[in-house]
């Protein structure tokens, strides 16, 4: 259901690689902000790395700004809910190519964004490379790679599935100065596919501060994409009128 109220901004997720892996629900939840707790599917919690690529960014009464609009974006997430029990994602790092978005999420959204160098190409056949080192301040450097490209399609995910758990994700989390915040998002659910992995890695764990799993993602989807308008962020906690 679409919130209430008027939106702040409008994007497109393009060709998104969702790759999870079943984490301790104890080390994640150390890492969580006070107000957070961890959510877990069938006693498992989960770390996930989605490289994507964001379209046609505009606020609301402006249109798309050419060579600011589009760029590459990876992040490192898990699934949680506040204290009025209303789940979203908390993300422990979201690196992208485009300066300026980085620091406009920083400072309206309060989200870990980390400058990086990325690049992506794609093949005749429909399989993508995605790279990416980020630049940015904290700290240790890291290069991941990816090569993917669409699979058997799967059905629309549906209600107490695993894909649902994992994609069908309608708030955020952040921190900000004042305390935490929730913003919402919505967009179509996502139709999904088996994702076909040439290569992959996990090195945004231990640069986020977990330790490699040393192991393949225990689950992998692809997505083509999905239209979507941002909503403003609201205090925490409070019982969600959408």
């Amino acid at each position: 259901m679409r919130p209430a109220g008027p939106a702040v901004m409008y994007q497109r997720w393009s060709d998104l690689l969702f790759l999870h892996w079943a984490y301790s629900a104890e080390a994640i939840q150390a890492r969580l902000p006070d107000g957070l707790f961890v959510d877990t599917f069938g006693g498992k919690a989960y770390l996930g790395v989605v490289p994507f690529f964001m379209q046609n960014i505009r606020p609301r009464f402006l249109p798309a700004v050419p060579g600011i609009s589009d760029f590459l974006e990876m992040n490192l997430r898990t699934y949680v809910h506040d204290r009025a029990g209303v789940p979203g994602v908390w993300f422990f790092s979201l690196d992208a190519n485009q300066w300026l978005a980085v620091n406009i999420a920083r400072r309206f959204f309060h989200l870990p964004y980390e400058h990086a160098k990325m690049t992506s190409s794609r093949t005749a056949q429909g399989g993508i490379r995605f790279e990416s080192e980020r630049t940015g301040g904290r700290g240790a450097v890291a290069r991941s790679a990816f090569d993917y490209s669409p699979g058997v399609e799967l059905p629309q995910p549906k209600p107490g599935s695993l894909e649902f758990f994992l994609v069908e994700r309608y708030r955020l989390y952040s921190g900000a100065p004042g305390g935490l915040r929730r913003g919402a998002v919505f967009h179509e659910p996502y139709r999904l596919c088996r994702a076909e992995l040439g290569a992959w890695d996990e090195n945004l764990l231990p640069l986020d501060g977990f330790p490699a799993t040393g192991r393949p993602p225990d689950h992998a989807v692809m997505s083509r994409g999905v239209d979507v308008t941002i909503f403003p962020l609201e205090r925490a906690g409070s019982i969600s009128c959408s």
